[in-house]
């Protein structure tokens, strides 16, 4: 089972014992113009609204600051990893910013 599914273990009303995850239903109140604006996203993606909603659901926490710092920290070095894997034209630190204030003495900055 994945992690944070939810399981039963026995039915109330049977007796009849289940090891599946439950579904959770979600009750929300949007806008009229909300509304539209999600059954516009679905219908170009010709899905439901209720998967649209699911999917966007799923993907929201990826763009929440974690609780977790480590996962933080994780996610910042692999953006300074790929980083150091390119392969930009530079130049020594000195010079650049040599280049940097002659163009300010020089009035080239707006």
């Amino acid at each position: 089972m994945a992690d944070g599914e939810t399981t039963i273990a026995y039915s109330t009303h049977h007796g009849v014992k289940y090891n599946h995850p439950i579904a959770k239903r979600l009750h929300v109140i949007i806008q009229d113009a909300e509304y539209h604006d999600i059954q516009h996203a679905a219908r170009l993606r010709r899905m439901s609204i209720a998967e649209w909603v699911r999917q966007a659901l799923v993907k929201a926490p990826k763009f929440e600051p974690s609780c977790d710092p480590s996962r933080e920290i994780a996610s910042k070095l692999d953006v300074i990893r790929a980083a150091a894997r390119m392969d930009f034209p530079t130049a020594d630190i000195d010079r650049m910013l040599d280049e940097i204030e002659q163009g300010y003495a020089s009035g080239m900055h707006s």
